[in-house]
Parts: structure tokens; sequence; C-alpha cells
């Protein structure tokens, strides 16, 4: 693992997605189908090219579980918003009634999909900038051939400490923008109890919810204390308090 290219990949990321959120509010507002068009073909090539790095950052970091994570989620984010922007391109070229009924659609499930889309992004890069960092400081006590035993603990504590304020962030927009993905994943929870199932994975909930990455929602709600979770086979396993026994 190279970590001075993955930095700068980083640093180019960082740099296209600023460049991308800038060029993406001109999009709100413009009337001019040929200018439409001209600003979507620009979002799409930055888009590529974003989408090229956040795969080679993922291929990078496979092993690393939690930057692996913050990689992948990079890269569905990457992979979802050209796919839109393909998908508006593709109609804006047809001049039929169907398409332009279809175009109002798109632009509709690309706009919601923004909303949470540069946080998503700008998160992602965040958590794996101070990944990045913490490798150089491994890699520097590895040359060393010690790592302080003190320091090494701080930095865990340091980390989980990051990962569950990070994780509550994420829970409170989400439940800002979408309050009622938080009231669909309960429900849900509570769903598969009364079947039965006592100890319910995040897939098995989102299945039933229909609230995508409803396992984000499930971790801030063990994190406020309205669920419970354990590890199971190496798989955080969730259980709702108000089925919990005593």
């Amino acid at each position: 693992m190279n970590v001075e290219e993955i930095k700068a990949r980083l640093s180019r990321l960082e740099s296209l997605h600023s460049a991308f959120e800038d060029k993406f509010s001109i999009l709100y507002g413009e009337n001019n189908g040929e200018k439409l068009i001209e600003t979507l073909r620009e979002l799409y090539d930055t888009s590529r090219e974003k989408l090229e790095l956040s795969s080679a950052l993922y291929r990078e970091m496979v092993g690393s579980t939690y930057a692996e994570d913050q990689a992948k989620e990079l890269y569905r984010n990457e992979h979802q918003m050209k796919f839109r922007i393909e998908e508006l391109l593709s109609l804006l070229s047809k001049g039929d009634y169907d398409a332009k009924m279809k175009l109002l659609t798109a632009v509709d499930r690309l706009a919601q999909f923004h909303r949470v889309y540069d946080y998503a992004v700008r998160k992602a890069l965040s958590e794996l900038a101070k990944e990045v960092e913490r490798m150089e400081l491994l890699a520097g006590g590895e040359n060393q051939k010690k790592v302080p035993v003190g320091i090494m603990e701080e930095l865990r504590k340091i980390k989980t400490l990051e990962e569950e304020i990070e994780t509550l962030k994420g829970f409170l927009f989400r439940l800002y923008a979408h309050p009622g993905d938080v009231h669909k994943v309960e429900e849900a929870l509570r769903d598969w109890h009364s079947r039965g199932l006592l100890w319910v994975e995040a897939r098995n909930v989102e299945k039933l919810s229909g609230v995508e990455n409803a396992g984000e929602i499930l971790e801030g709600l063990a994190l406020i204390g309205v669920v419970e979770k354990k590890m199971r086979g190496g798989e955080g396993v969730y259980r709702h308090r108000s089925y919990s026994s005593g």
C-alpha cells in the first residue's frame, strides 16, 4: 500500500468534488436546453474521473476494515451519481413526449439523491484522510521497529470516539432530512421480533423497511440507547430495547 499515492488520489478527489459541486449548482434554474446538456456533460466527465479514482482507492483499502468501508461508501455514491447523470443525458437526447415525462422523474431523482450525496462524499473523504494519517504514523513506527503501546491505545480510543461522533452526525442528518426512515426502521425491527427473531441483521431490517442503508440508522439508534447491539459472526445484530428481557 503506497500511502503517498493514496494521499494524492484523495487530494485530487477533494479538488474534483469541490469543482463538481460548484458546477452542479448551475443546474438549478437552468432553462436553456443546450446549456443544460453542456453542463451535464461537464459534470459527467468529472463524475467519471471521480469514479475511477474512488475505485482505485477502494482496491487499495481492501483489508483495512474501517477504511475499506469508507472507500466502498465513496465508490457507491460516485457510481450512483454517474449513473443518474448518464440517465439524464440519455433522455435529453430524445425529443418525444415519453422521454420528456421520464426526464422530469429523472431530474427529481437526481435532486433527491444530491441532497445526501455531497454530505456522504465529504464524510468519506474526511474519514479516509484521517485513516491515511494513521497509516503514516504506523509506517513511521514500523521503520523504528516499535510503536509505543500507550500511543496505540490512545489512537484506538480516539478512532472509536471519532467513529461514534460521525455515526451520530449521520444519524441526526437522516433524522432531520428523512424522519420517516427512522420510524420505518424501528417498526421493521419490532416486526422481526414479533415473528420470533430476537437479534436481527441490518440487511433484514433494510429488506423489510425498504429503507436504504438501514444499518446507519440502527447504529445511531444503538448509540442513543433505543436498540441494543452485539456482534455475531463478525457482523452486528440488533434488538429493540422494548423487547429486551428484564
